[in-house]
């Protein structure tokens, strides 16, 4: 500018670009949370679509949620997004990962064009209602018609040259920052290590680990487990609990969905599932506010989601200094469980045995049946494994892994799993992960709390939320999953933790 010093001139010119960059953040923002609210939408019509709809609204709804889903892959495609992010970036390190994460959920989208996300979406509805009735009828063959088109619509998405194979694309969608080589090189170490443990506690305990079973009505269940919700810190006036096929968690801040499933003969089935998804629903709960309905306001990645569950259900709430807690309080709500002491519900909660269901598996075989189930999508979506092959090679990782066998059992064997109907190959794998990290974070909690069992003894459970929030739920995805973990304990993922929680729980005598 004429007659003035340079000095002012650069000021000037770094106050225009500055304002520029701002009024692009402030576009891109309502961008995506704009986005936010189209998944609003969608997240409750599936927990409707699971929970509630009849069957006869499936077709209905499976074109509505296809819909939307094709709109927010458009709004994420659009070339002014790109042009946008192309043109800004910023020197303060959260408003610049702010965009990054923008940038790599643009990316992955304009990577698949629309008509196959609508195709995926319509396909995978198909699959899954299909699925409820063909797996209690055992019927591969009329599974595997929908199946194959899912498995086929999978292959061709997210063919993205960053990744080294197509598996890897899909488990960047769940495990972000936990690629198949650190996954495989952790599963290799565990598949060598747990069949030994398993092997030591069969012959420790053999038959001595009761089963918790008798007659319990579903409504005492009902309110015993939203009492459980309660002293773990959940809110019913941000929140529900309902039943379902399969447990699982969703919602939104405010409203937090959580399932469980019931059985009238066992009692605690449901308890572990309920203290699992609120782990869940207590992460998401925890993200923070600032950034709703940004990319960098999410959960970073499912094995880090997974760890804030299994730390609830199997850190948490399997500690024998919380049950012995909260052993009266099952006694309260279940006059017919006042036969089992907490020692005696503790010992039976650490039963190992080998079993067909990977829900109802025991925490120690249950790596065994996501290990299996890793190789086995890892292979078909590289195309190595046709899926009609999938039930023999199923029943000889089942022999090789638990010594049982599913040859003819569909039902108990590849049909019992809701994840593949949709195409979510890559999710497995966080399950295992997830309780890779839970150990290890709870590991950190127990160095950074000395008196922890003393506090459960009390019920007294916020101090562990409270090292959550902090650690893990405050950093969303401002960070990569690792780096979270770095900050959190100390190192990246390890098994040793679990391991050795492992041994220290279910080889004593």
């Amino acid at each position: 500018m004429p007659g003035q010093p340079a000095d002012a001139v650069f000021l000037h010119i770094h106050q225009q670009q500055r304002e520029t960059i701002m009024n692009h953040l402030d576009t891109l923002n309502k961008h995506f949370q704009k986005i936010a609210q189209i998944d609003h939408a969608i997240t409750f019509l599936q927990w409707d679509q699971l929970v509630m709809m009849p069957p006869g609204g499936s077709r209905g709804r499976a074109q509505s949620i296809a819909e939307l889903t094709t709109m927010r892959h458009e709004l994420l495609c659009t070339p002014l997004l790109g042009e946008l992010l192309a043109e800004t970036e910023s020197d303060e390190p959260l408003l610049q990962r702010s965009l990054t994460e923008m940038e790599r959920e643009r990316r992955q989208a304009v990577s698949v064009p629309a008509e196959l996300v609508r195709a995926q979406s319509l396909a995978g509805s198909a699959c899954e209602q299909g699925w409820r009735v063909q797996r209690r009828e055992n019927d591969w063959q009329g599974f595997l018609e929908n199946f194959n088109e899912v498995v086929a619509l999978a292959r061709q998405s997210q063919a993205l040259d960053e990744y080294p194979t197509p598996y890897d694309a899909l488990l960047d969608l769940y495990c972000r920052g936990d690629d198949s080589t650190r996954i495989q090189q952790i599963f290799t170490r565990l598949k060598t290590e747990i069949p030994n443990i398993i092997g030591e506690v069969l012959e420790k305990h053999a038959d001595q680990r009761a089963h918790l079973l008798g007659s319990f009505t579903i409504d005492d269940q009902k309110r015993l487990n939203a009492r459980l919700m309660e002293i773990l810190g959940f809110d019913f006036e941000r929140g529900r609990l309902d039943v379902s096929l399969h447990p699982f968690s969703t919602g939104a801040r405010g409203d937090q969905r959580i399932t469980t499933r019931f059985r009238e003969t066992d009692f605690f089935e449901a308890l572990l599932a309920t203290a699992h998804e609120t782990g869940h629903a207590s992460y998401e709960n925890g993200l923070p506010e600032r950034w709703d309905g940004l990319p960098i306001g999410s959960a970073r990645n499912m094995c880090l989601h997974e760890s804030q569950s299994l730390l609830f259900e199997k850190q948490l709430f399997l500690a024998p200094s919380f049950l012995a807690y909260f052993t009266p309080i099952i006694h309260e709500h279940l006059p017919q469980a006042r036969q089992w002491s907490a020692e005696q519900i503790c010992f039976a909660a650490a039963r190992v045995e080998p079993s067909y269901i990977r829900v109802e598996a025991d925490e120690v075989t249950y790596p065994l049946h996501i290990i299996l189930r890793f190789e086995i999508e890892k292979e078909l979506i590289n195309g190595t494994l046709r899926p009609e092959d999938i039930p023999e090679i199923w029943d000889a990782k089942m022999q090789e892994y638990l010594g049982l066998s599913t040859k003819d059992n569909y039902t108990d064997g590849c049909l019992q799993d809701i994840h593949w109907t949709d195409g979510s190959f890559g999710y497995f794998p966080s399950y295992t992960m997830g309780a890779v990290n839970a150990a290890q974070l709870f590991a950190a909690i127990t160095r950074d709390f000395p008196d922890w069992q003393a506090s459960l003894r009390q019920g007294q459970t916020t101090f562990i939320r409270d090292w959550l929030g902090r650690n893990i739920w405050n950093k969303a995805s401002s960070l990569d999953s690792q780096e979270i973990l770095i900050q959190a304990t100390g190192e990246e993922s390890n098994p040793d933790s679990f391991l050795s929680h492992l041994r220290r729980r279910y080889t004593l005598d």
